[in-house]
């Protein structure tokens, strides 16, 4: 028997880009740990990838090609070879573009896995192919576009820097649930003596580790923000050295918005009452270095865009952006560290093809097109389950008319509609260069266990397909290390002093970040932008949510056992999470005659969805939660929670909005 400790990076969408230790025995992964030398994680693992190499080994892993035997949606396959596989997919395909044309297909990927490498595997591939392109915006992109409204693409301090705050507010982030890391800090600021608040739709898990909970009505964010400026300013709680050296638009935004946020409003508005705001606003001003640890899911509504860049704003009143452990933290940009142009090789597009964006596949699937969309080759995502407009989705996926193949792990919603499903390699398996977007590491990753079964990683099958395509450039004949070795071999001055010997180990190592970096804003002026005049706004406001006629707000919240549909696999997470659960306020369920653990169904316009009734006082009247996107074959019902999710998009960079629909809930008559 041999045993080896391998170092490895755990993949999944999460900030923090965890460092892995791989207990390896004969070719299996037994045991996974979190690596104590990684500067950031600390060897501390969330729930999910304790036991990682439950995942890798689970018996219900693919470990063959699958051809289609019976309808969509069945699940009924055999299994055949990879060669014809690879045969079959491409006489489809080259057979659709001799008809119609590449544009009639459609790649979909996201953040299955997070590695540079074979999360964009796909993108040279379908833009050689001339297919079309794929709108990747289903996470947050309205929070990028409102930080860079206000701060253009100045970095973010380091995440450790909360240490050093003595005010902490984590804004609309359950950082229990999708960022423990950063709470390393938050918890030596608080031993001390720093104040720690969370801001949020509802009591979540985080609110156990936190001074003062905020509860705010969903989408009210950006309201509060301004209220808490104007009475910065009403009561002289204001740097004023700071705003005329270094801000651009104070006057502007003083004179124009400010006064139609007094506290009266602000409260209508968020539910917060005046004089929480007033007590809020002259903590906040008197701190010294008070930091906003701001999350994505207040991007998700129709006005998220806006409502970052308002929160964005805020630390500027006060000076906060030139101080250690103060200013706003949305996520570190540490794209400049490789040159992802050599990845992505958009110099193989013949010309600029259709953009389709993946949060309206539903409405691409089932509206016509010229041409329509003829085929779907899904990979690193599980769209059944995790686009908006659920109905829509599976009624697109059913057609017989669409040769979709999807390249898993799992038979996931996606899978189960297959004409092909090709087995994928999990992390452990493959070759990979991660960064990250909660802290400033990166780190290579080779693998440390052997394919299982015939799995394959992206980066392979995409070569393979290429090459049976007749596609003859020599990118697609390299290696995924070939291709991580000519990205390292470029000049990148982001990785400037790095410790070269421990990366090439196979450690995390940190970006160094400018000495400068504090007080020198890559704004166009030069200076924080409250002022932006190439915005359509040009100074911040109020924009409400969409909102809808039902009476409760969805919150489709993270869960702490899975990640969006991530884990479903793994009977021990299932078993935590007690089922798929809708939370619902006493009041509200005394008033619908509702009882805890009652099935019951939330419905809007869109579709319906079965949930069993969990009655608690963290959820706030008018809002009902539920957390996790579930498999099909784990949920009450036929649908789950993005049956009730909209294909509308954010008021800027065409993001999902996710948090902002609403429901009624009535009781579940079915027979169960």
């Amino acid at each position: 028997m041999t045993r080896k400790i391998k170092r490895s990076v755990c993949p999944y969408d999460c900030p923090d880009a965890c460092g892995l230790l791989i207990e390896v025995v004969d070719g299996k992964a037994i045991k996974v740990t979190g690596d104590p030398d990684h500067p950031f994680t600390r060897s501390t693992l969330c729930p999910k990838m304790n036991r990682y190499q439950e995942t890798v080994h689970s018996p219900l892993r693919l470990t063959r090609p699958l051809l289609r035997t019976g309808e969509k949606g069945t699940a009924q396959f055999h299994p055949i070879s990879w060669e014809e596989a690879i045969d079959r997919i491409v006489n489809h395909w080259q057979g659709i573009i001799k008809r119609s044309g590449a544009e009639a297909i459609l790649p979909y990927s996201y953040a299955g896995t997070m590695g540079l490498i074979q999360r964009n595997a796909g993108h040279p591939f379908f833009y050689r192919m001339g297919a079309s392109r794929l709108e990747r915006t289903i996470c947050s992109p309205a929070k990028e576009a409102g930080w860079q409204a206000v701060m253009g693409n100045t970095p973010a301090p380091h995440p450790d820097e909360v240490a050093e705050s003595d005010l902490v507010i984590l804004w609309g982030i359950n950082a229990v649930a999708t960022n423990i890391h950063f709470l390393h800090g938050v918890k030596i600021a608080r031993k001390k003596g720093a104040k720690v608040w969370l801001i949020d739709t509802y009591k979540t898990l985080t609110s156990s580790v936190v001074d003062q909970t905020y509860i705010v009505r969903p989408g009210s964010d950006g309201a509060l923000a301004l209220g808490l400026m104007h009475l910065l300013v009403r009561h002289s709680l204001i740097d004023n050295d700071f705003l005329a050296a270094h801000v651009q638009g104070f006057e502007e935004l003083k004179e124009k918005i400010l006064p139609d946020f007094p506290p009266e409003k602000v409260s209508r508005l968020t539910g917060l009452s005046p004089e929480t705001l007033e007590s809020t606003a002259k903590a906040y001003g008197k701190a010294k270095a008070p930091l906003i640890r701001l999350g994505s899911g207040l991007s998700r509504y129709g006005n998220g865009a806006m409502n970052v860049r308002t929160i964005v704003c805020l630390p500027a009143l006060v000076g906060a952006y030139g101080k250690r452990g103060a200013g706003c933290f949305t996520g570190t940009s540490t794209a400049e560290a490789f040159a992802m142009s050599e990845v992505f090789r958009e110099d193989f597009m013949k010309g600029k093809t259709r953009i389709v964006n993946m949060n309206r596949i539903g409405w691409a699937l089932n509206e016509i097109q010229n041409p329509p969309i003829q085929s779907l080759y899904v990979y690193s995502s599980n769209p059944a389950a995790v686009a908006p407009d659920q109905n829509q989705v599976l009624k697109g996926l059913a057609r017989e008319d669409l040769f979709t193949v999807v390249h898993e792990r799992f038979l996931t919603d996606t899978a189960r509609y297959a004409d092909m499903v090709l087995p994928a390699t999990s992390s452990l398996e493959q070759s990979d260069l991660y960064r990250s977007y909660g802290t400033y590491c990166i780190q290579r990753a080779k693998p440390v266990i052997p394919p299982v079964g015939e799995s394959k990683p992206n980066w392979d099958v995409f070569c393979l397909l290429a090459r049976a395509m007749g596609f003859d450039e020599p990118f697609f004949h390299q290696t995924a290390d070939d291709l991580i070795d000519h990205l390292l071999s470029l000049p990148a001055p982001m990785r400037n002093g790095i410790d070269l010997k421990a990366f090439s180990t196979g450690k995390a190592v940190e970006i160094p970040l400018p000495s400068d970096a504090r007080i020198r804003f890559r704004t166009p002026s030069g200076k924080v932008e409250l002022l932006n005049p190439k915005q359509s706004h040009p100074l911040p406001l109020y924009i409400p949510p969409y909102g809808g006629d039902e009476p409760f707000y969805l919150m489709a919240a993270p869960s702490f056992y899975a990640l969006n549909s991530s884990f479903r696999e793994r009977a021990d997470l299932l078993k935590k999470e007690r089922g798929m659960l809708l939370k619902m306020n006493p009041a509200d369920a005394e008033g619908k005659g509702f009882k805890e653990g009652d099935p019951v169904i939330a419905f809007n316009w869109l579709g319906e969805v079965s949930f069993v009734l969990s009655v608690t006082p963290d959820v706030p009247q008018g809002v009902v939660v539920a957390e996790g996107v579930w498999w099909l074959e784990h949920s009450p019902g036929p649908r789950s929670v993005n049956a009730l999710t909209s294909q509308r998009l954010t008021d800027q960079a065409h993001g999902s909005t996710f948090y902002d629909n609403t429901v009624d809930v009535r009781p579940d008559q079915r027979e169960l």
